[in-house]
């Protein structure tokens, strides 16, 4: 795998860690089975991602990225769905969080 195709999985290894991430919220704390087995793949395939994307990249510079990415795509499915904050220090402090992740990006 190249380091372009390795960008890519870790991408959407993070988008799949948004899904647990939110899925935990349905799962009611494990106990919709349903919702728990939708967590428990979306949980698998997002670490084999960064498995994956981990034997290209460096180990610290991904997961960063991934948990980046995570956050931020959990806070903003929060707020779409469940109606979180919307603070402008909430805001502003994902903005720290999305430049961080383009910024390893960037520097990688």
């Amino acid at each position: 795998m190249n380091q372009q195709t390795a960008w890519l999985v870790l991408v959407c290894a993070a988008f799949f860690e948004t899904a647990w991430a939110v899925g935990l919220e349905y799962a009611d704390g494990f106990s919709d089975l349903r919702a728990t087995v939708f967590v428990a793949v979306a949980l698998v395939v997002s670490m084999a991602g960064l498995a994956k994307a981990v034997e290209v990249l460096p180990v610290g510079t991904a997961y960063a990225v991934w948990t980046g990415i995570g956050a931020v795509g959990t806070v903003l499915v929060g707020i779409a769905l469940f109606d979180e904050s919307t603070s402008p220090v909430r805001l502003a402090c994902l903005a720290v969080i999305v430049a961080g992740v383009a910024g390893l990006r960037l520097a990688g």
